[in-house]
């Protein structure tokens, strides 16, 4: 089991996961440690490109790697928010309610397409995301840990989507753009197609008690405050711009208030990944 002075067994498994999801995914390397950074740091991650460029298959592989309870929701116009949190149902043998859990109580959510749900199914994942709990019927429930989401969504196909509101984009913590593959990478994807190659299975490094113990790593590194003032400069710099919302643009939109705390953590991860302090 891990432990928060167990750095070496954090790059351990660090190295691992991005082993295996790079079995079924050619290149994308930068996608995938951005994917492991809100891993580590307990965010969240929104994974965005058109069709074909293995957004569901990055996040499957992804997940397969934890060894964690895992659930896809794929995302349709008439998904209900009882669909993604749960309902309570009268029990005709027992003569009471009971709870069915939906599939927020997972550990790790694959939430599909998720511009394709309406507004009101993409709120019932705020409260889940920012506070991870879930509140149904006025009871609220705490989420398992470890807990996280991950959403893909095209961004071109407009027909049938509901753009993601501000409130739901703050609460992923990166954005990745996964970006068509290079000519030689492209190739690869070629010969394993005129190959008929079946990827590898991709089987579980870790478990969830170890991921929980390497999330509570990235807290113990030291941001000097020669760091800490370049992240608010760069911050505020995104705003210069935006001093008067007579455009009825958002003040949050450069970047959000989270988005200090968010930089900070998020660079932590990546210190102990290549074993500085």
């Amino acid at each position: 089991m891990l432990n928060r002075k167990s750095v070496g067994e954090v790059k351990v498994v660090a190295a691992s996961i991005r082993e295996n999801v790079q079995k079924i995914i050619v290149g994308k390397d930068d996608a995938i440690n951005l994917a492991l950074v809100a891993l580590f740091c307990r965010g969240h991650a929104l994974l965005e490109d058109v069709p074909g460029t293995g957004k569901t298959t990055m996040a499957k592989a992804l997940a397969q790697s934890l060894g964690c309870e895992f659930h896809r929701i794929q995302c349709t116009p008439d998904l209900m928010p009882s669909d993604v949190l749960g309902v309570n149902f009268y029990n005709q043998k027992m003569g009471e309610f009971e709870f069915r859990q939906g599939p927020i109580f997972s550990q790790i959510i694959l939430t599909d397409e998720i511009n394709r749900a309406t507004p009101r199914t993409q709120s019932s994942l705020l409260e889940a995301m920012q506070e991870r709990q879930a509140t149904i019927d006025g009871d609220t429930m705490t989420l398992p840990e470890p807990f996280m989401v991950m959403a893909t969504q095209n961004p071109v196909e407009m027909e049938g989507t509901f753009p993601l509101p501000e409130a739901q984009l703050d609460r992923f913590m990166v954005r990745i753009v996964i970006g068509y593959p290079t000519p030689e990478e492209e190739g690869q994807i070629y010969k394993r197609f005129e190959d008929d190659t079946v990827p590898p299975a991709v089987s579980a490094v870790t478990n969830s008690i170890d991921l929980e113990a390497l999330q509570s790593v990235p807290p113990t590194v030291r941001v000097d405050d020669t760091i800490r003032s370049y992240i608010v400069n760069l911050i505020t710099s995104t705003r210069r711009q935006r001093r008067s919302l007579a455009r009825r643009q958002s003040a949050r939109r450069p970047f959000p208030l989270q988005g200090f705390a968010g930089m900070g953590r998020a660079g932590r991860p990546r210190l102990r990944d290549t074993g500085r302090r």
